[in-house]
């Protein structure tokens, strides 16, 4: 009898690393941590960059003549009076008024610039892109504090095929220059509303989602 329990006990052990050896022989690569629906603190991003096609507000104080609302232009510059085709795009706003009020002071005295973002699609490198399995594939601009819901909703969800718990976010890894990839779980998401499965999204990200194989 004891040989007998001693036998069953190995074979339990054996069948349990089995489980555990094939349950990580599946995993679909490193997974983010997951973010609230809601956040439970709101806090800034990293200072917007300009972007080609953005709307900008340009005052100058005690001089409005000089002021303009402009949009920047494909080639990434704007003209603004007295000023012709200077560099914005890859600027933040603080940098173009400077650079605006370097400019300036060629004809006025010490002039104060703000520059005021109206309407802004950002860099590539700030935008967040969905492609693949969804009903609506775009470059959505990143705000701070966006998730992957959010994006989905944007996008409006996935489409009929999609393959939503084999889709992926690529990003860019800044400290060791490369691309990383992690796993997301867009059907448990959406389908099943498993909060664990909506993480934070940063700029620049791009999410993958491929069609279902049948």
């Amino acid at each position: 009898m004891p040989n007998s329990r001693s036998a069953r006990l190995l074979a339990g052990c054996a069948l349990a690393s089995l489980a555990l050896a094939g349950c990580a022989g599946g995993s679909r690569g490193p997974q983010l941590p997951p973010a609230s629906f809601v956040a439970m603190q709101e806090g800034p991003g990293e200072e917007y960059v300009i972007g080609p096609l953005d709307e900008l507000t340009i005052f100058v104080w005690r001089n409005p003549e000089l002021g303009a609302q402009v949009q920047v232009r494909p080639d990434g510059r704007i003209t603004t009076p007295l000023i012709t085709d200077m560099p914005a795009v890859g600027k933040t706003p603080s940098m173009l008024a400077e650079d605006i009020k370097l400019q300036l002071s060629q004809y006025i005295q010490e002039p104060l610039v703000s520059v005021i973002v109206n309407k802004f699609a950002g860099t590539f490198s700030q935008q967040v892109r969905v492609v693949g399995a969804t009903e609506k594939p775009a470059s959505l601009p990143y705000r701070a504090n966006m998730t992957l819901l959010d994006a989905m909703i944007a996008v409006g969800g996935l489409s009929e095929y999609a393959a939503g718990n084999r889709a992926k976010l690529v990003r860019f890894d800044k400290a060791s220059g490369s691309q990383k990839e992690f796993a997301l779980r867009l059907g448990d998401l959406l389908k099943h509303g498993d909060s664990h499965a909506n993480v934070m999204l940063m700029p620049g990200d791009v999410i993958i989602i491929p069609e279902s194989s049948f």
